[in-house]
């Protein structure tokens, strides 16, 4: 029915944008810029109760985004949540637990380090956002609009069919298998002023990515077979470097 391919049509564009404020305020988030919650605000909390209740945070985010990408919680999920807004409901979920993980983050103010050359100081804060910039090439490499559900809504609603994946690895992906995961890390570490709260944050969702990273290859090793294979023997992991074996 028209009414529905409307409905699920509007329920993607909500997410989608919901994505766009998450994403836009955790790049002001991580950068102490723009944004009333902020990863190094002032401290209210004491050091310990901060630290579990920020393990807390990204533990449910990590738990969430762990079991909503695998290909076995989607084939049961379905069953339940029509397949054209599965992806928008993920996205979805994942905005929400965004949302909570800024208003509930508890500071920790204790430097780590603290860089007080001016140029080293600027480059590392322009290197962070370099690192914004590299998540948000790699999802426009492969699929951004599919990536964040848009496309699903947009093909049902102008009721065509969606193409089969092909496994391609256009210009970063032939250097490094997980860009992405990469621009993160850099925007995540690059830091002129290191807080204790900061390195708990940089620390854990690094641990998450290259733990998130083995469920994922597993998974495109399970879709593409042997092109993935062949392609994780000459490819680096996340750090760029030419192709081995050509």
């Amino acid at each position: 029915m028209k009414v529905s391919r409307i409905a699920f049509l509007a329920y993607g564009v909500v997410a989608y944008i919901g994505f766009l404020v998450a994403i836009l305020y955790a790049m002001g988030f991580v950068a102490n810029l723009f944004v009333p919650t902020t990863i190094d605000g002032d401290a209210t909390t004491a050091a310990g109760t901060a630290a579990l209740i920020n393990v807390v945070l990204l533990g449910i985010f990590a738990v969430q985004h762990t079991i909503m990408a695998r290909p076995s919680f989607k084939r049961w999920w379905t069953q339940f949540v029509p397949k054209t807004i599965e992806r928008s409901t993920f996205v979805l979920v994942t905005n929400l637990l965004f949302y909570a993980l800024f208003w509930q983050w508890r500071p920790i103010s204790d430097v780590i380090w603290k860089i007080d050359q001016p140029a080293v100081a600027i480059f590392l804060q322009a290197f962070s956002w370099i690192g914004w910039g590299i998540v948000f090439l790699s999802t426009f490499l492969i699929d951004h609009f599919e990536l964040f559900g848009l496309k699903q809504v947009w093909l049902n609603y102008t009721q065509k069919e969606a193409r089969s994946a092909t496994f391609y690895t256009p210009l970063l992906y032939q250097y490094v298998r997980h860009p992405l995961m990469l621009g993160f890390i850099i925007a995540f570490w690059s830091t002129p002023v290191m807080t204790a709260g900061h390195l708990l944050f940089a620390g854990l969702t690094t641990a998450y990515i290259f733990i998130g990273i083995q469920f994922e290859e597993r998974d495109l090793i399970a879709a593409h077979g042997e092109d993935y294979i062949e392609y994780k023997k000459r490819t680096s992991m996340i750090i760029p470097l030419p192709p081995r074996g050509k």
